[in-house]
């Protein structure tokens, strides 16, 4: 039997020097005092088993770290995956957001192109109106505008002016006549002073000019 210090016997069995002195206690190991110090007596068998446990110990441990870094690869996999998943989402995402935009600007455009249709059908409409609309109806409504605007003429000149559209009327020429001179005065209006202008209306003054070159 080998005799060895209580630390050497704890590093040789692998556990602690209060197990040793534990054993000893018990007397599952054996020990003597040599020059006052207290050796214990380990036989060769357990300093063998021990050697077993040291080296199942480190078996143990590489298992554990292979263990590891098993774990370690999967968990890079694993997250790999989540994240290519996360982008796949965020794409999905922005898909989504895309198609909704795109069918409200379609949904728009109908509206739009709607209105438009809605505003040809009223401007048609109108325009047969007026066009199919009794010539009364449309003097009167004429009569109407020029009454508007004699009464933000000046005073001094009202007195003057008249308006083209009621002299010819008023002097009952044909409306074949009544065209050629509008027409006249809409070709000259520009150029010749004694035409006066307002608005989109013929004003003359015939006491002031003479428009028999005009045929009146």
């Amino acid at each position: 039997m080998a005799k060895f210090t209580v630390a050497d016997a704890a590093l040789k069995l692998g556990v602690s020097k209060e197990a040793i002195h534990n054993r000893v206690r018990r007397g599952s190991l054996k020990s003597v005092v040599e020059n006052g110090i207290k050796l214990v007596l380990i036989e060769a068998s357990a300093t063998t088993a021990s050697s077993i446990r040291k080296t199942t110990s480190k078996k143990v441990l590489h298992v554990d770290d292979r263990y590891y870094k098993l774990l370690e690869e999967q968990n890079a996999k694993l997250q790999n995956r989540v994240d290519t998943l996360e982008g796949e989402t965020r794409s999905l995402r922005d898909q989504k957001e895309q198609m909704l935009i795109d069918e409200r600007k379609k949904i728009e455009q109908i509206y739009k192109d709607k209105d438009e249709q809605l505003k040809s059908i009223i401007t048609a409409i109108s325009s047969k109106f007026m066009l199919n609309a009794p010539e009364d109806y449309l003097d009167d409504k004429e009569d109407v505008v020029e009454a508007e605007v004699q009464d933000r003429i000046e005073p001094d000149i009202d007195n003057r002016l008249i308006s083209l559209s009621k002299y010819l009327k008023a002097k009952k020429f044909s409306k074949k006549k009544i065209n050629k001179i509008k027409e006249k005065f809409k070709k000259n209006a520009k150029e010749d002073s004694r035409i006066i202008t307002i608005g989109k209306k013929y004003y003359i003054d015939l006491d002031k000019y003479d428009y028999s070159d005009y045929s009146l």
